[in-house]
């Protein structure tokens, strides 16, 4: 049996736990979806927009880990210090579900990159012959990790460095066929393409940009591996720079080296598609190729950390006991069965999905809002208390106003979203709570706080509209 001391991660790890996390599927698809939506003044401002609020974001998760290093188990912790049992169970269902769908699109998108060279069997990803591979592989990961998390975290470590030389490849061939005339050409907008006003170009990459982020949270959902308590802030800044610097390269340059409108009609991952037009069929296949090494590292990532939360979430009470299990390899068993179950059945579910793989891919980014909406609450009520700042009381203002700026983006973000996904998620969420129930149950607690009423109320209500809205067509996945 592996011991605690055996699991210990170190900064290089945790880092590579965030990079790993973040680049996955989302930074293959950025230059479809950005020239399906706008040119490079649009996105430059959306980049802006998603990397100032994603980075004050990063700077609350860094200071949560610094002030408050009592609270090991991530996001929806934090949620549950700040708002209580009903608001930390919200977050943690959220959360776990929102990388469950995260792990959905993984298989639809390496689904569509098998297509681009066998279309008549994997077709865009969610045929049935593309559900059967995706079903196999799902077990054949769960069956692996189930081995141990330092074998796994150290598979996803070689699997980062890994996937990272498409991208690097990609980026310098795009330099090389840098062209300031068709850069200039797209810039407000290009040829052939739909006129629309500015703030509707913005808003509508905007959850591609919350979906590229997903996993800026990683180290400090990993938290209790770390070697050193203060390795978790600094690896989740170090991940966000280096990724950050990335997805913006690989989303303005290919509008030097092609018309936007060619680039958005491009077949999903639409880097192969963009990097094709640029230097050839060779470079298609280097991103294919890149795609699935780095989707398949993305999704050990992210199975592992869809068990954490779980887990993580079980022995704090909120959820049911028997995910707190852990097998001989102190990999937490039940909650990886419940994970692995979940996404089998969505993977079914997109046979039915007109347009499975942008679905999957907004579905994940908005219910990844509310655990990071909670999460920048508590950020502002810590630092207006003052508790952990005792040695450090000139950094509470700094850290408020960090605080604040991720607020007001999640709620933007919200907004951006529109009201049919936030309906969805809360589908979604209306069985969830059953585990919820469960949980109290087992504690013979209390159910509601009468704000926590209130709130159940309102996700009751918005899940029976969404829920209605699906039956009868008017909201369609």
């Amino acid at each position: 049996m592996a011991t605690k001391a055996d699991q210990k991660l170190s900064l290089l790890a945790l880092t590579g736990m965030v990079v790993g996390s973040m680049v996955g599927a989302g930074i293959f698809n950025l230059p479809g979806r950005f020239a399906t939506a706008t040119g490079p003044f649009g996105a430059i401002i959306a980049w802006a927009i998603a990397g100032t609020g994603m980075y004050m974001l990063a700077r609350v998760f860094q200071a949560l880990a610094e002030k408050r290093p009592d609270i090991d188990s991530g996001v929806f912790a934090y949620a549950k210090a700040g708002f209580g049992d009903y608001m930390g169970f919200l977050s943690a269902f959220g959360y776990w579900l929102g990388s469950c769908l995260g792990n959905v699109f993984y298989w639809v998108l390496i689904g569509s990159t098998l297509g681009r060279f066998f279309p008549e069997i994997f077709g865009d990803g969610s045929s049935a012959i593309a559900i059967i591979v995706s079903l196999i592989g799902i077990w054949a990961f769960h069956f692996m990790i189930l081995r141990g998390v330092e074998q796994a975290t150290f598979i996803n470590t070689i699997v980062t460095f890994a996937k990272i030389v498409p991208l690097l490849v990609a980026v310098l061939a795009f330099i090389i066929y840098f062209s300031y005339p068709q850069f200039s050409e797209n810039f407000f907008g290009g040829v052939g393409m739909p006129e629309k006003s500015l703030v509707a170009q913005v808003r509508d990459t905007m959850l591609i940009t919350v979906f590229v982020f997903l996993g800026i949270e990683g180290a400090s959902v990993y938290s209790r591996y770390a070697s050193k308590r203060s390795d978790v802030g600094t690896a989740t800044i170090l991940g966000f720079v280096a990724v950050t610097g990335l997805m913006v390269a690989i989303t303005l340059l290919p509008y030097a080296t092609a018309p936007r409108s060619a680039i958005a009609g491009v077949q999903n991952p639409s880097l192969a598609g963009a990097l094709e037009l640029a230097v050839g069929h060779w470079g298609a296949i280097l991103i294919s190729i890149g795609v699935l090494v780095s989707v398949l590292g993305a999704y050990l990532a992210w199975s592992l950390i869809c068990a954490e939360v779980l887990f993580a979430a079980a022995k704090s009470s909120d959820m049911p006991k028997l995910f707190a299990a852990q097998n001989g390899n102190r990999v937490p068993a039940n909650a990886l069965w419940l994970t692995n179950i979940i996404v089998s059945l969505f993977v079914i579910s997109t046979y039915w999905s007109r347009d499975a793989f942008n679905f999957m891919l907004d579905m994940t980014s908005v219910t990844a809002l509310l655990p990071y909406l909670l999460v920048a609450g508590y950020g502002v009520l810590l630092a207006r208390s003052g508790v952990g700042y005792e040695t450090a009381p000139d950094e509470r203002g700094r850290d408020q106003f960090f605080a604040w700026v991720a607020v007001v983006y999640t709620l933007f973000m919200f907004v951006a979203a529109g009201l049919k996904y936030v309906l969805l998620v809360a589908v979604l969420f209306v069985p969830g709570t059953v585990l919820y129930f469960w949980a109290r149950r087992e504690q013979k607690a209390r159910l509601f706080t009468p704000v926590e009423l209130v709130v159940f109320g309102v996700t009751v209500a918005a899940g029976l509209i969404g829920f209605f809205g699906l039956l009868t067509g008017i909201i369609t996945p």
